[in-house]
């Protein structure tokens, strides 16, 4: 009897532990600035390879939403870049600052300003 009261409670325990467990999540936050979302992690990625890149002078301060200067030559975002972030797909990018400025191409509007 000792034996089969010491195994019920044992299974309770497991029982009991097993929906914490399940409960557990990991929430990963993304940025979204203009219209385009980029993780953190891939933020750093596109800074870390497109950030080596000459900066560009502009006369105004560069931010989201703002149509670039036609005399800012923009950059197409390399293919290796997009396989490892699709988003930034169609997108170029010059260097402001220290800052990778992804920008549409067809408007010439910056979309958002990786740090």
């Amino acid at each position: 009897m000792k034996v089969l009261m010491i195994a019920t409670a044992t299974a309770i325990g497991l029982l009991a532990a097993a929906p914490a467990g399940a409960q557990t999540s990991v929430t990963t936050t993304t940025e979204t600035t203009g219209s385009i979302t980029i993780a953190p992690e891939q933020r750093t990625v596109i800074h870390q390879r497109l950030g080596t890149a000459k900066p560009v002078t502009v006369k105004e301060k560069v931010t989201v939403g703002m149509a670039v200067p036609s005399t800012v030559e923009l950059q197409t975002v390399p293919d290796t870049i997009v396989t490892d972030i699709p988003s930034v797909k169609g997108y170029s990018y010059f260097v402001y600052n220290d800052d990778v400025v992804l920008v549409d191409p067809k408007t010439r509007k910056v979309v958002t300003i990786v740090e």
